[in-house]
């Protein structure tokens, strides 16, 4: 029996592989020491042994243009002496925190809320924008009219510093990407959890002139417990067909707005603790943040939009782990 184990164990061990046509496009985001490149993988998120991933996947830290009103304590507490400017808002994320991406939301313009004009949130990103060193993703409100005339105006006021324009969708980009692609900026193409829809918007802009090199992907996202399952496959069968099919149509890197999304849930807001069956309410909304942001990057993401900073150290640790 010991003979047998001895050569069992001398015997070398191979793991069945698939290697793979397609790769992920290489799009750098900012400039200087500080930019920021993802994509290039031609495998499966972290399959390593199939093929390489040179390019981890990053985290933006999120910042609003004007204080939130809806936020938990939990979610309002790290920020709560920098919440009135956004600029000192985002050095606090770079300093303190670390951030090697920003996101700034243009809530301020919802013409829902306070409905404030392009001119100003042109003026408040070029701020910002001014005021750090890492790369700066701009996102609008997903009102199409409006976001049509404040991510244009953004993109024009922003000549000196590349940003990444969000979300652009196809009831729009004939309005803004012509601003961005004057002006050096990249497009985040928005489409509503469809691969179908997603491709054809990745065509129409390469068909309105913009780069290959100046378009990334945003599928759409939902949070645990709210149809990540389906997230999860549309962002999966996305990455099956750039690498397995090398359709180069949907080789882009992916972005996953997640922040949003799991902050808005009643899990994450709820401050009983429920007869202690959900967790601790101080803890619950860091933990929904930090697993949807990590399980929709197994299915493919590339950089992910997110607010806590304790929720952002959970995944940085696990791409660590990974890498």
């Amino acid at each position: 029996m010991k003979e047998r184990w001895q050569v069992m164990s001398d015997m070398a061990i191979e793991f069945p592989s698939q290697k793979y046509n397609g790769q992920i496009k290489t799009i750098t985001l900012g400039d200087g020491s500080n930019a920021v490149s993802v994509g290039r993988e031609n495998c499966f998120p972290f399959y390593l042994f199939e093929g390489n991933m040179p390019n981890s996947p990053r985290i933006a830290m999120e910042i609003y243009d004007l204080p939130p009103t809806n936020w938990p304590a939990t979610l309002l507490q790290p920020f709560a002496d920098v919440i009135d400017d956004p600029l000192v808002w985002a050095q606090k994320c770079v300093n303190e925190f670390g951030a090697e991406m920003l996101c700034l939301k243009l809530v301020s313009t919802d013409p829902n809320g306070e409905n404030k004009g392009a001119e100003q949130a042109a003026a408040t990103v070029k701020r910002v924008a001014a005021g750090i060193d890492v790369p700066l993703i701009v996102w609008g409100t997903a009102n199409r009219d409006k976001d049509s005339a404040v991510l244009k105006l953004v993109c024009e006021t922003c000549q000196d510093k590349p940003l990444i324009i969000g979300p652009v969708e196809e009831g729009n980009y004939k309005s803004i990407t012509p601003a961005a692609v004057n002006n050096g900026h990249i497009i985040v193409a928005s489409s509503s959890m469809d691969i179908n829809l997603a491709k054809q918007l990745n065509i129409l802009l390469a068909n309105s002139g913009v780069p290959t090199d100046k378009i990334l992907i945003d599928p759409t996202v939902s949070s645990i417990g709210y149809g990540i399952e389906y997230c999860y496959s549309v962002i999966e069968r996305i990455r099956l067909a750039a690498i397995t099919q090398a359709d180069d149509k949907l080789a882009y890197p992916i972005v996953l707005n997640i922040a949003e999304e799991t902050w808005k849930t009643k899990e994450a807001n709820t401050l009983e603790d429920c007869e202690n069956k959900t967790g601790a309410p101080n803890k619950r909304g860091i933990m929904f943040e930090a697993m949807s942001a990590w399980l929709l990057l197994l299915a493919g993401g590339d950089i992910a939009i997110m607010r806590h900073p304790e929720a952002i150290s959970l995944v940085a640790e696990m791409l660590r782990d990974l890498q």
